[in-house]
């Protein structure tokens, strides 16, 4: 069993609103992925607390995200990313609970380890079939809206942080939750937190100081990725996400109490 209760921590940090933190919105830059127990992801916090502020959104500091994301009928963007591909991409449809927002978004992964991201506002998945949404595809997606079906849906819980220079910003996802809509098959890794530190170029940051102060490397870490092999059948290649796989089993088999 495990109790977390991260709020009485969330609640030490300057809040920062959605109109300041559109000043940073990072939409071609550099990831660097990490993957911690909950232990160390309130010691990541605590030690976060000089250099970073925290988003709220209507008095939440972590709001809940719903994803679904499209794929094709051959799974080629999961097995493009599987297959060790540097340029890949993911389609996908993201709401942002506490507004009641959705964006359809295109994230690329350009040869040079640079991720660009473009998105348009539409009505939730209900209203892919317009044709705004299918002239934002062709303008930016490697696939036409009929090459795609939805595939599976995630939830989570974000942190998110930026840096006093305004200069990186963090999330860091936890209570993940997946839905295959495919096979049926849930899974969740709600043992476990993906941090994601987004900046533009390889500066200064206090948040890789900190990783680097507890010993915590960086680990690619796709939520897709991994959330569709924990809810696919065997028959879908799944051994270049193995070692990610067993690293999220061990987290998940941890009994904590915090």
């Amino acid at each position: 069993m495990i109790a977390l209760d991260l709020n009485p921590l969330l609640t030490l940090f300057s809040s920062i609103g959605l109109e300041e933190m559109g000043k940073v919105r990072l939409m071609n830059r550099l990831d660097t992925k990490y993957v911690v127990s909950l232990p160390v992801l309130a010691e990541i916090l605590k030690c976060a607390l000089p250099d970073y502020r925290i988003q709220e959104i209507k008095g939440q500091r972590c709001p809940l995200y719903h994803t679904t994301y499209l794929e094709t009928q051959d799974y080629a963007m999961y097995l493009a990313h599987h297959n060790g591909k540097k340029r890949r991409e993911k389609i996908r449809v993201r709401t942002y609970e506490v507004s009641g927002i959705s964006f359809l978004e295109v994230k690329n992964k350009t040869n040079k380890g640079r991720t660009k991201k473009e998105r348009i506002q539409v009505e939730g998945i209900s209203s892919l079939h317009t044709e705004d949404a299918e002239d934002f595809l062709r303008a930016y997606a490697w696939y036409d809206l009929s090459e795609l079906r939805f595939f599976l849906e995630n939830s989570f819980g974000r942190i998110t942080l930026v840096n006093h220079a305004m200069t990186e910003r963090v999330t860091l996802d936890l209570n993940l939750y997946f839905h295959n809509l495919q096979t049926g098959c849930d899974s969740n890794l709600s043992r476990l937190a993906v941090i994601e530190l987004k900046r533009n170029g390889r500066m200064e940051s206090p948040m890789a100081d900190i990783m680097c102060g507890l010993r915590v490397k960086p680990c690619g870490f796709s939520k897709y990725c991994i959330g569709t092999a924990l809810t696919s059948d065997f028959s879908l290649k799944k051994n270049r996400f193995k070692a990610k796989l067993h690293m999220a089993e061990r987290l998940i088999q941890q009994k904590i109490i915090i």
